[in-house]
């Protein structure tokens, strides 16, 4: 999973016909659905079916695996990945994380101030 890239996590089911909520991690939420099937870290695949944005960085989903609200239900606190190479090429100035894992920040005299890994950045001992 070193090349996933993290859009989404459930939050919740939402209805009887297993939608889920999800928290959005994209810079324009209705661009998701575009991206194709997203996967867990386990390896299932969802394949949105419907989507629709609700309060600023959340939207319900619909995914052709889940069928009603138990199955929905399981899946709180499951993240959903993309693949690094279905998403667009960032600007000049912007980065994905992913794209950033395993670089470090340094200083101008060449002292390490901190290492990206795959979930977070983390700053060395002072």
């Amino acid at each position: 999973m070193a090349r996933d890239v993290l859009l989404a996590a459930v939050i919740g089911a939402q209805g009887l016909k297993g939608e889920v909520k999800a928290k959005l991690f994209t810079a324009t939420p209705d661009a998701l659905p575009r991206y194709g099937a997203l996967h867990a870290r386990d390896g299932r695949i969802f394949t949105v079916t419907a989507f629709r944005s609700t309060k600023p960085g959340e939207a319900v989903m619909a995914f052709r695996e889940i069928g009603d609200r138990n199955a929905a239900e399981a899946l709180k606190g499951t993240e959903l990945f993309v693949d690094r190479a279905k998403l667009p090429d960032p600007q000049d100035d912007e980065f994905y994380h992913a794209d950033l894992v395993g670089l470090e920040a340094r200083d101008s005299e060449g002292r390490m101030l901190a290492k990206f890994s795959p979930c977070t950045i983390s700053a060395p001992a002072m």
